[in-house]
């Protein structure tokens, strides 16, 4: 693996200077002396400046540069706390994060006399909206529960000022895009200050920055990659004989919008297909003993972008341009080093960013190493998912989208409904009976696999439908009028 570069800054036009804990307002000192901190992180002395001065940014760090501090502590100068409204919304992809970001919030705020609520679903009701009418003025949850709030009118965005987008591509990921638009006709006609932050920024992820922030200015602090300077490398140390249910982890933890899969031989590429055909995914193979029809066949939905998965070998996958390729992800490494610049050159393509991903055993990795020293690229290990690191992401994705499709569900589905909550409670609290709930809900997941996410400008591709009913007609959700303008404690 190649040593670590240093960040390479990319600035809005007219940048201003970063500054230091002894250039900040005396609230913002402040809230850092509670926190601790001697000094400010990269993306701190370079974001709080644009953000005190209400400039709408897309900021690209990575997870731990310390972008939580960079958004929280402009809110100590930028929030009245003599207003019991909400001033301030961050959007976060899980509970997980909602829960960091609140506890950040605490050391942060707590003693400025800000208030602030965690807002996710999977828990009750009950202390969030006791929260958010005492006044919270920060607000911080997963999209989902937050328009569940505003539908209830328990939330009103009336007295918004700030909205910040916390890891944008992994809220798409999870598939939160139709909810993000839903609660986009809540916001006040009026200027709102945005950003938004991700580790990446693929299409996908700069036209939803486009829909939420009419003209954002780019700021990164990104490392500079040689030769394939938008794609992001990354590599997982896998068990050689468990490769193939490594993937299927990866997969479900990155849940990318469209990839090539690249194995080295026409037997591994028809045995990965089948492996995410069976496990429900949208995935078909290119390799040489395809007939012509077929081969048009998959080359035809490769150039409509309707193919989620297409798995090949590099002679089969010559000459494809696949559009807006989110990932190429490497079952193994290339025979020739070269062939890695081929492949991983797929994504990353036309301004966008994209992800190169290996999996390698320890001996192969020493064949990727080879690779990264010949050509300077720099590669991040990351862990290989746990299955508990599966099934927590798993839980949250199921999550979305059955609170999504209960709000869709029109009075007389509610009230039908009603007849299975007294054996839902019962089954739930029968260790023996959770089973039935379990296939239930991996039922309910698996049919998920086959639509992929929504993506800006696309319409929701539609939920699944596990009763055999599903000619009937579906409710529509009721339209809601805008209305009038009037981990512990990152940094």
């Amino acid at each position: 693996m190649t040593e670590l570069n240093e960040p390479v800054v990319s600035e809005p036009k007219n940048p201003l200077p970063e500054v230091g804990i002894d250039d900040l307002p005396p609230p913002l000192r402040a809230g850092a002396k509670r926190a601790g901190w001697t000094s400010l992180m990269p993306v701190q002395a370079k974001a709080i400046p644009y953000l005190l001065g209400g400039r709408d940014l897309l900021i690209q760090a990575r997870t731990g540069s310390g972008k939580t501090g960079a958004f929280l502590l402009p809110m100590l100068e930028r929030l009245d706390p003599k207003k019991p409204h909400c001033q301030a919304l961050v959007l976060v992809p899980t509970r997980e994060l909602a829960r960091q970001v609140w506890h950040e919030a605490e050391t942060l705020c707590g003693d400025a006399g800000l208030r602030h609520v965690p807002v996710y679903g999977g828990v009750g009701y009950g202390p969030q909206i006791d929260a958010l009418r005492e006044g919270a003025h920060i607000v911080v949850g997963t999209p989902g529960r937050v328009l569940d709030h505003l539908l209830k009118r328990n939330l009103s965005f009336k007295h918004l000022e700030m909205v910040v987008f916390d890891e944008a591509d992994r809220m798409l990921s999870m598939g939160f895009y139709p909810d993000m638009k839903e609660m986009q006709r809540h916001f006040p006609e009026r200027r709102l200050h945005s950003c938004m932050f991700s580790a990446t920024f693929p299409t996908y992820v700069i036209r939803t920055a486009q829909e939420f922030i009419p003209d954002p200015e780019f700021l990164t602090l990104s490392r500079d990659h040689v030769h394939v300077t938008d794609t992001e490398h990354v590599y997982y140390i896998v068990p050689g004989m468990d490769k193939d249910r490594s993937l299927m982890r990866i997969i479900e933890l990155e849940n990318p919008s469209s990839a090539i899969i690249f194995s080295n031989t026409k037997s591994t590429v028809h045995y990965v297909s089948n492996v995410l055909k069976n496990f429900g995914y949208d995935a078909d193979e290119l390799s040489a003993d395809l007939s012509q029809a077929e081969r048009e066949k998959v080359l035809k939905r490769v150039r409509q972008g309707s193919l989620r998965f297409l798995v090949a070998t590099d002679v089969a996958a010559r000459g494809l341009d696949i559009p807006e390729l989110s990932h190429v992800i490497q079952y193994e490494p290339p025979a020739d080093i070269e062939g890695y610049i081929h492949r991983s050159g797929r994504t990353g393509r036309a301004g966008a960013s994209g992800i190169a991903m290996s999996l390698v055993t320890e001996l192969e990795w020493f064949t990727l190493n080879k690779i990264a020293k010949a050509y300077g690229i720099e590669m991040q290990e990351r862990p290989l998912p746990t299955p508990s690191d599966v099934e927590a992401v798993v839980a949250e994705r199921v999550t979305v989208l059955l609170e999504a499709r209960l709000r869709d569900r029109d009075s007389l589905k509610a009230e039908r409904g009603q007849r299975f909550v007294s054996l839902a409670r019962q089954l739930a609290e029968n260790e023996d009976e959770s089973a039935l709930i379990a296939m239930l809900l991996d039922d309910y997941y698996q049919q998920s696999l086959h639509a992929p996410v929504p993506r800006p400008g696309e319409a929701p591709a539609a939920q699944p439908r596990p009763e055999p009913a599903a000619k009937k007609k579906v409710g529509v959700r009721p339209r809601h009028r805008r209305r009038p303008s009037g981990r512990p404690a990152r940094r």
